[in-house]
């Protein structure tokens, strides 16, 4: 299965490659991805391309360099992209390290200057890319825009003939959104340094600008304090990152162009806090079993001058780490439970005329934003802090959708919408790129639109640990980072798919494990390198969403999450190909397209029993009884279905009766998958039915 794959993304590239030599004698303008006379393989999609006459071969003379200013950071991306080239091309480091300053030049890099100190929401991120036949000139205003410029000249380039070929073209690119992130909990399951960083070059890759690295939550605190060091001694459970880690963290981030927002919980999910210095509590005592199971979970004590002064000594020490303007609290789901129960913050808010939980969070915002502004800091919050008494320029992070976000910016706030792009919700690709946090009928003025900034991708990690969190994250935020970046009428799914599976071979290349972890752990699920099988079965599952896995299996930091349902990947490549697969035969009779569904099929028939001996030896599989059972009924209702169509004859009276129970057992919730392939299933018995 994986080397069929691996085969049609090959022979997907030499065929788009024959493609841009076809349409290079016309110059034409794409104003959006998807036009059939030129498959470039570029994600995100820029906002102009236009083709040119011809294409630009690189070889053995090949000499990239500047002309004008250029600083550290500029070089180190160039030496990045350099290796990067050479692993596609061959050769070129060798041709790089042996050309002399007098050579004329393949690729002229341009920069303005470096942008800012700090890299800001308003840097300039426009790149300008031009390839001819002799020679490429990549203009930008900053470092940022020259490195976006490299990852769309690395995307250009392709083997082809015996050489390593770019075809001609014109690129004017810049964002559609100035902030385009992605947020990844590190609290309920913790994610080493080096995991961190691979996301990073992913992110780089996606044309990412703004990493959320949610610090802290009622399962623990992950950022070493020396001001108040009991916070990691007793609740991190040993497992934070250090100050020098943090700040090589984000070194590694603005060497890519990549700001680092730093998230820390108040004054709700701050179980962590309380346990480690209850005096800024809201009363209720909470213990070492609270960071796991988070009940009760804990506040802040919003009436307690403790509480700010602790507050203000942990905002400096962070924020002086962290340099970003932004700083995100959280500010979500607070329950108030315990601020209820506390018969001196009842009588607080008695005196202050409180009386909900939301206008004492409000009171707690105001005295947070005043310490947040004396660090120089603009607050960031999810939906829960949206409040009138609050200035414009806090910015509002929403989780609740395109509605709650357009509220804000009715009132004059700034936003970014998260809420389509939660990773744990198992939503494919396609759902998540045509959500876009400014839809084609909104009813915003103009000027409303302008304070939505973008949105940001979300990985929360009750589901996920270092060895699962590279296939739930890529390569699906590549298609939401298009949704960010790239004009709104970028809407050709089918196109968005193609590159998709081609950028997902460009993360693995630089380090990502979203194709490689699964096989790993599939090998350790199986106790065996044999797992043809089990590759088989994975193919056509996908995990069930956030919600329905956390109702049949509570995870937590002890959780082992090694399961079958561990080894599959949301929206696998088989959707789409069995989807093509059915419809080519049954709209257009396709010999081929049926010859590949029988080959399907007929593995599924294969791999059932294997997996059958498996589920009865090995406690992990055991629960998969059920789904194995359905495989090999779903093998057989292909293999009918394909031999009533080739015959041209009609299934008996009772027939698609019988298919659909199938089908409808196999929709069932089971071992915490599903398959993905039963509307296509579905629409292929019916057409044996009714020839």
């Amino acid at each position: 299965m994986r080397i069929g794959n691996a085969a049609r993304v090959c022979a997907s590239r030499v065929l788009q490659g024959t493609l841009v030599l076809a349409v290079a004698t016309t110059a034409i303008v794409l104003p959006a991805c998807g036009q059939e006379t030129a498959k470039l393989n570029l994600m995100p999609w820029p906002r102009s391309v236009e083709m040119g006459q011809g294409e630009l071969v690189l070889g053995e003379h090949f000499h990239a360099g500047f002309t004008g200013n250029h600083d550290v950071r500029l070089d180190d991306a160039l030496d990045r992209f350099l290796f990067r080239l050479d692993r596609e091309c061959g050769g070129i480091r060798h041709a790089q390290h042996y050309a002399q300053a007098s050579d004329p030049l393949t690729l002229t890099l341009q920069v303005a200057g470096p942008g800012g100190e700090v890299q800001g929401v308003d840097e300039d991120e426009s790149y300008k890319l031009n390839v001819t036949s002799t020679g490429a000139t990549l203009t930008a205003a900053t470092d940022v825009g020259a490195m976006h410029g490299l990852e769309t000249f690395l995307q250009l380039a392709e083997m082809r003939d015996g050489a390593c070929r770019l075809p001609a073209v014109a690129i004017d690119d810049a964002p559609r959104f100035p902030w385009r992130g992605f947020m990844i909990d590190v609290v309920r399951h913790y994610e080493p340094v080096s995991q961190i960083e691979r996301t990073l070059d992913g992110m780089a890759i996606a044309k990412l600008n703004v990493f959320h690295w949610h610090l802290s939550d009622d399962q623990g605190f992950r950022a070493e304090s020396k001001k108040f060091p009991k916070l990691t001694e007793l609740a991190s459970n040993g497992q934070f990152y250090t100050q020098d880690q943090m700040r090589e963290v984000v070194a590694y981030a603005r060497a890519r162009g990549i700001r680092v927002v730093p998230e820390f919980d108040m004054p709700g999910h701050s179980t962590s806090w309380v346990l480690a210095y209850p005096e800024i509590g809201d009363g209720r005592k909470v213990d070492h079993t609270h960071l796991a199971y988070s009940d009760p979970t804990a506040e802040l004590d919003p009436t307690n001058e403790k509480t700010y002064k602790f507050i203000d000594t942990l905002v400096g020490e962070m924020g002086a780490i962290f340099p970003d303007a932004y700083f995100h609290i959280g500010g979500d789901e607070v329950e108030g439970a315990g601020w209820k129960s506390n018969p001196k913050i009842q009588a607080f808010m008695q005196k202050h005329g409180f009386t909900t939980k939301q206008q004492l969070q409000a009171y707690f915002n105001q005295r947070l934003l005043k310490i947040l502004t004396k660090h120089h800091k603009k607050m960031v919050g999810w939906d829960e802090i949206l409040n009138p008494d609050l200035p414009k320029d806090i910015m509002v992070q929403s989780w609740r959708g395109v509605e709650s976000l357009s509220a804000g910016a009715r009132q004059g706030y700034t936003g970014i919408l998260s809420a389509p792009y939660y990773l744990d919700g198992q939503k494919t690709s396609e759902q998540m790129f045509l959500a876009d946090p400014i839809p084609a009928d909104t009813t915003l003025t103009p000027d409303q639109q302008k304070l939505i900034l973008g949105g940001e991708v979300c990985m929360w990690a009750e589901q996920i640990d270092w060895e699962t969190s590279d296939s739930r994250i890529w390569p699906r935020t590549m298609a939401v980072a298009e949704r960010f970046w790239s004009p709104q009428s970028d809407r050709d799914v089918p196109d968005m798919y193609r590159r998709l599976r081609i950028a997902s071979l460009e993360l693995e290349d630089v380090g990502l494990e979203h194709i490689t972890g699964v096989e790993r752990l599939r090998r350790n699920l199986m106790g065996s390198t044999c797992t043809e099988a089990l590759d088989t079965f994975a193919s056509v599952l996908e995990p069930v969403s956030f919600g329905e896995r956390e109702d049949g299996q509570h995870t937590d930091g002890y959780t082992a999450l090694d399961r079958l349902v561990d080894v599959t990947v949301a929206d696998p490549p088989a959707r789409q190909e069995i989807a093509a697969e059915v419809d080519a035969v049954v709209d257009s009779h396709s010999a081929t397209a049926a010859a590949a569904l029988k080959h399907r099929f007929e593995r599924w028939q294969e791999a059932a029993p294997q997996l059958q001996a498996w589920t009865e030896r090995s406690a992990r599989l055991s629960d998969t009884g059920a789904r194995v059972r359905q495989l090999a009924a779903l093998a057989q209702l292909g293999l009918d279905s394909l031999a009533y169509l080739h015959a041209h004859t009609p299934a008996p009276a009772g027939w698609l009766d019988l298919q659909e129970a199938v089908l409808k057992d196999a929709a069932q919730p089971s071992a915490l998958v599903r398959f993905v392939c039963l509307p296509a299933l579905q629409k292929l018995a019916e057409a044996a039915a009714k020839q």
